[in-house]
């Protein structure tokens, strides 16, 4: 026990964790000498690799010297909030990573504010202090201020600093040395984060804080070691978050090393494990000895703040693309995701309709993607806030945003961001031509306008928000200011046809692709709908005339992503998404109906 170091990694969204983490790994010599090591060995899954986020928290163990150091790596991204959370409470040290360029950023406070109210001493590491514009103190300065904001106490602003690169593979006490390796950190680690609390001989205590599902042993829960010891095929009781008990027994016990699981018969204080034999287990619920319950605190989950509707694809291209298209099928894949997603949840509304909740747009756009590469066929609607009662007062969520912007766009972002309902707390310049603003603004007010911006900023723009807090319901917020160009004929799309239509707005398709009436071809560059045809062909005679042939010459189509479509769509129009397109179509495909449905809305 005395040689065992839990930490966690956190930072914001790309400031190097998982790269760091890397780094330990392969110079602590847990990996043999024949084992190649790729790069974000981590990030285990394929839309991690491709988008370079973490996801999903993961946990490895290393050996150095002596001891055994586990190490969580936990994701940046503002979505995935309520993993940081839960994890942060089966650690005793953090290492908290900041871009020596970027600094203090808001998801940098988040996971600050959790790790010092859970009484955690954080150990802060400078990285990325190779980059040109790296300026380390004054990273330093902005990091200790915010200690100081969020009310650190004496120990805790006493922090060790290590300066690193993680990508180069060293960290150093001291800017001025010259070492090329990690050991001033493994020192560090090992130094000033405390040895795990709890003994041997008191009755064993263990809580998850992650589940996984495997097809043949069915849930596992990955769960830190309090108190006592625990034994595979030991007889245990299981006390969930709502007082109910379940006697069971331990099918499996499975430890970690580098990147292996492997199966242990036996494992003591400190330890983080793997178990297997309840089915009924979920995250914050804790593993007691059958004599002598005593279980720990219940996990606080953060609540949803945006839900989305799935329902079953019924545009005429329906069941040609995928495998998985009924709503049946729809609905065992997403309780499925629920069973180890719990920042997630998900009801079934009624004919074919599903409404799921998460934490903000990408961790939903993220459970659709994974759901379109195993094969389904679906529509999402328009995202939508969770309006809460509060004290009798209807509340909303806001949002911490934070904008990066060249100094001559700073007066367009400030209006159109005013025109969202935002308010602005802070501005200040940070040197090469860029100003940093904060606003805290209502969560619908940033649905849809990541597009706007990079436009605005000419895609020099960064932002970046979290969540704040709920707050009472404010006015409307501006919505879209275009409107869509929609199909009115079923076929295929013509050059020529396109070539007339793309003075009317950006379109989102190009020739040869197959259209449906009520489906929409591009954005029009006026705020009112319009109908078009986008499969006439060009009219031949027998006449030749000069200059009646021109070259027909299109501006390449706007491809929308998952989230890029989502963000774009209104009310009344809706995303088909399939594992070969995504398409937007409007949510009533009939023009008739539409207007008719348009009349009584209004």
């Amino acid at each position: 026990m005395e040689n065992i170091r839990n930490i966690a990694v956190i930072a914001h969204v790309d400031h190097g964790k998982t790269t760091m983490v890397d780094e330990l790994l392969k110079q602590s010599g847990t990996f043999n000498s024949h084992e190649t090591v790729g790069e974000r060995v981590m990030d285990s899954n394929d839309i991690e690799r491709e988008r370079g986020i973490t996801i999903l928290s993961k946990n490895t163990a290393i050996h150095y010297k002596d001891y055994k150091i586990n190490i969580i790596d936990t994701p940046g991204h503002a979505d995935f909030g309520g993993e940081v959370e839960r994890v942060l409470r089966m650690v005793d040290g953090v290492l908290l990573l900041v871009d020596a360029q970027e600094g203090v950023m808001p998801q940098t406070k988040f996971v600050l504010k959790k790790a010092l109210s859970f009484g955690l001493r954080p150990i802060v590491v400078i990285n990325k202090v190779d980059k040109p514009a790296a300026d380390p103190e004054r990273v330093i300065n902005e990091i200790f201020d915010l200690f100081v904001a969020l009310e650190a106490n004496d120990e805790q602003l006493d922090f060790p600093v290590i300066y690193a690169a993680a990508k180069n593979g060293f960290a150093r006490y001291n800017l001025e040395d010259t070492n090329t390796d990690m050991v001033p950190l493994f020192e560090t680690i090992i130094k000033h984060v405390p040895t795990p609390a709890g003994t041997k001989d008191s009755p064993l205590q263990l809580q998850v804080f992650t589940l996984d599902y495997d097809n043949y042993v069915g849930k596992i829960g990955i769960a830190r070691m309090f108190n006592g010891t625990i034994k595979k095929n030991a007889s245990v009781m299981l006390m969930k978050a709502d007082g109910t008990k379940v006697n069971g027994r331990i099918s499996k016990l499975i430890g970690f090393l580098g990147l292996q699981r492997q199966e242990i018969n036996e494992a003591s204080v400190g330890d983080i494990v793997a178990i297997a034999g309840f089915e009924a287990l979920d995250v914050g619920d804790s593993i007691v000895d059958p004599n002598n319950p005593m279980p720990l605190d219940v996990l606080h989950i953060e609540e949803p703040t945006l839900s989305v509707i799935f329902s079953v694809n019924d545009s005429p291209l329906a069941g040609t693309e995928g495998k998985f298209v009924t709503s049946n099928k729809i609905d065992e894949r997403l309780a499925s995701e629920m069973k180890t997603n719990i920042a997630m949840r998900y009801e079934n509304v009624g004919e074919g309709k599903f409404k799921v909740s998460g934490r903000g747009e990408l961790q939903i756009t993220i459970l659709a993607e994974n759901m379109r590469r195993e094969g389904f066929e679906f529509c999402l609607g328009r995202p939508e806030v969770i309006v809460k009662d509060i004290e009798g007062v209807k509340c909303e969520p806001f949002e911490l945003l934070v904008v990066d912007v060249p100094d001559d766009c700073t007066g367009v972002t400030i209006e159109k961001l005013g025109r969202k309902k935002a308010e602005m707390v802070s501005m200040s310049p940070t040197g090469d031509g860029q100003t940093r603003i904060e606003f805290e603004i209502p969560a619908r007010g940033l649905i849809g306008f990541r597009s706007q911006f990079l436009t605005d900023t000419r895609g020099e723009g960064v932002m970046n928000h979290s969540f704040l807090e709920f707050r009472p319901v404010i006015g409307s917020v501006e919505q879209r200011g275009n409107g869509a160009l929609v199909s009115m004929e079923n076929g295929v799309a013509l050059a020529y046809s396109l070539w007339n239509l793309q003075e009317r707005g950006i379109l989102f398709v190009g020739p040869q692709t197959k259209v449906y009436v009520g489906m929409i071809i591009g954005e029009h560059s006026r705020p009112n709908d319009l109908d078009v045809n986008p499969i006439k062909g060009k009219n031949l005679t027998n006449v030749r005339a000069s200059g009646s042939d021109d070259a027909i010459k299109l501006v390449p189509p706007r491809t929308l992503s998952l989230e890029r479509a989502l963000e774009w769509i209104e009310e009344d129009e809706l995303v088909e998404v399939t594992p070969s397109n995504i398409r937007v179509r409007k949510r009533y495909l009939d023009p008739i109906v539409r207007k008719r449905m348009s009349k009584t809305k209004s």
